[in-house]
């Protein structure tokens, strides 16, 4: 008698879970056997695709088959496409079964091997399949695009978004918090290129991000996020975009700006999110020899790790970290505004903002004098009308021109408007700005690594070397220069004390002849 192992696959995960076409096969296939003599050996379910041989199921089988050759002779499956739906593999797989012994065998579809003219028919069953499932596949590609072309996101939702069903029956992508406003910071600092796209990354992963690193790359190339959906390019119709039907993250504009980041078509220096609080000032200080940017690293003594700046070229240039730090701290003892110059300094804010507003006010009165000056030339255009000294065409043209030019006057005037309002803003924003400037050196101690990278990037408008900070002339920003001129000027004065008057007359006007004679002049020379 013969032995035959059954092989059952079923097509969709679906049947796999419901298991009605497993049990269907299988008594047929049983019922079959018992019919024909056959011992059955063993049976094997699959539910993988029969593209490919590249199945679990079928792996171990076809394993087994080799480790006890001759031992089965038949391989009985219902239909061809249970055994593929590949015509070249399933041609070669055959011959593979062949040289084991084993003949596969479809109990609905049987053929005769040995008769040269069924090998038409196995043809015709294998490729069958194969059409089918290449039409359906095409089908489904174009339905695809289709829905692209509609703006819909056809795919697994990108980071920050969720795959979503509508009340009406269609899958749309909506954003996800928190990785949708992670996601917004990551391009916004992509564009302004202060930091490498790696450091970001990192940063992004601290603040909650979840992907892996390819992953992020493809994300920040994705158009999608600005609302965009690209349509490949497919035969002789090239790539374009269309608007998506789903919420954007971020502006258009973001979107270009980071990529023209990304392209390095916009050269900035990029420094380290993230560093060592030893050397926090690693690429923000330069060589004094050859003006590199120096790095920063530690070297381990008997007991502990000494950390320095060094040049990265054989100039050999070399400071320690802590000597530098001391620098730095002692110039933003300087920078600290002192508490008793604070309101000086909101005042001298205020009054320059008063002023800008004083000559908007001012502005705000020459606008209104123009309106006026358009209605009376409207007024006196009528006046010319009813005389009838201008014809009514001529008379549109003045009032259209006159109207059109009163329209944009107010729409200025009402851009100026509320000045009281931005002054009392002002004023609250100011108390908490300049709160922190009084304690400046405090917050910085109190910061972390990645927080005083950015302060100290806020008070240098170039990046400085060692001497310049140690003799405090560094290259400040405009803001820290008055605070320094501030506590420089004003704290250096003692009680009591009057004014500069070298510039006052170190002569004396002669008190002249008794009686004193007024009319007696002398004048006074500063030279």
């Amino acid at each position: 008698m013969k032995t035959a192992d059954l092989y059952i696959r079923v097509s969709t995960d679906e049947q796999a879970d419901k298991g009605y076409s497993q049990r269907s096969q299988e008594e047929v296939l049983r019922k079959y056997c018992e019919n024909n003599h056959i011992i059955v050996r063993q049976v094997i379910y699959e539910d993988h695709s029969a593209k490919t041989f590249n199945r679990p199921e079928w792996t171990k089988l076809l394993a087994f088959l080799r480790r006890y050759k001759n031992k089965c002779d038949l391989i009985l499956f219902t239909k061809w496409d249970r055994f593929s739906r590949n015509a070249p593999d399933a041609y070669q797989m055959i011959a593979t079964l062949k040289t084991l012994g084993v003949e596969p065998q479809a109990i609905e579809q049987p053929l005769d091997m040995s008769v040269p003219e069924n090998k038409m028919m196995l043809a015709i069953y294998l490729t069958a399949p194969e059409i089918e499932n290449d039409r359906r596949a095409l089908n489904v590609f174009y339905g695809m695009r289709r829905a692209k072309k509609e703006g819909r996101w056809m795919a697994t939702a990108p980071i920050g978004y969720v795959n979503r069903t509508q009340e009406n029956g269609k899958k749309q992508i909506v954003p996800q918090q928190p990785q949708a406003d992670i996601m917004k910071w990551v391009f916004k600092s992509i564009s302004e290129g202060n930091y490498a796209t790696e450091q970001i990354w990192k940063a992004a992963r601290t603040k909650g991000l979840k992907c892996s690193k390819h992953t992020f790359w493809v994300a920040i190339r994705n158009p999608a996020y600005c609302g965009k959906i690209v349509i490949p390019q497919l035969k002789d119709e090239p790539s374009y975009t269309v608007d998506g039907l789903h919420e954007p993250l971020i502006s258009e504009a973001l979107f270009k700006g980071a990529q023209l980041a990304l392209d390095n078509k916009r050269r900035i220096a990029k420094t380290k999110i993230s560093v060592r609080p030893e050397i926090i000032l690693r690429g923000l200080v330069k060589c004094s020899n050859c003006t590199r940017i120096l790095t920063g690293s530690g070297s381990k003594g008997r007991k502990n790790y000494y950390y320095y700046y060094h040049c990265s070229t054989d100039c050999g240039y070399r400071q320690k970290a802590e000597d530098v730090h001391e620098s730095l701290m002692g110039l933003l003892d300087q920078l600290t505004l002192h508490s008793c110059f604070a309101p000086l300094f909101k005042e001298v804010i205020t009054d320059v903002f008063s002023n800008s507003l004083m000559e908007h006010t001012s502005n705000r009165c020459t606008y209104l004098e123009q309106i006026e000056k358009l209605n009376i030339r409207l007024q006196k255009a009528r006046e010319l009308l009813l005389n009838g000294d201008i014809d009514s065409q001529d008379y549109k043209l003045i009032k259209d021109e006159a109207e059109g030019k009163i329209a944009d006057c107010q729409d200025i005037l009402g851009k100026l408007g509320e000045n009281n309002k931005r002054i009392a803003e002002l004023k609250k924003a100011l108390d908490d700005a300049i709160f922190n400037l009084t304690k400046l050196n405090l917050i910085y101690k109190n910061s972390s690594p990645e927080e005083k990278r950015q302060m100290v990037g806020s008070m240098f408008s170039e990046k400085f070397t060692f001497e310049e900070l140690k003799h405090r002339t560094a290259i400040l920003t405009d803001t820290y220069k008055i605070i320094y001129l501030i506590n420089s000027e004003l704290g250096g004065k003692k009680n009591g004390t009057k004014e500069n008057i070298s510039s006052l007359c170190h002569r004396v006007i002669p008190l002249g002849l008794e009686p004193r004679t007024p009319t007696l002049k002398v004048l006074c020379s500063t030279s």
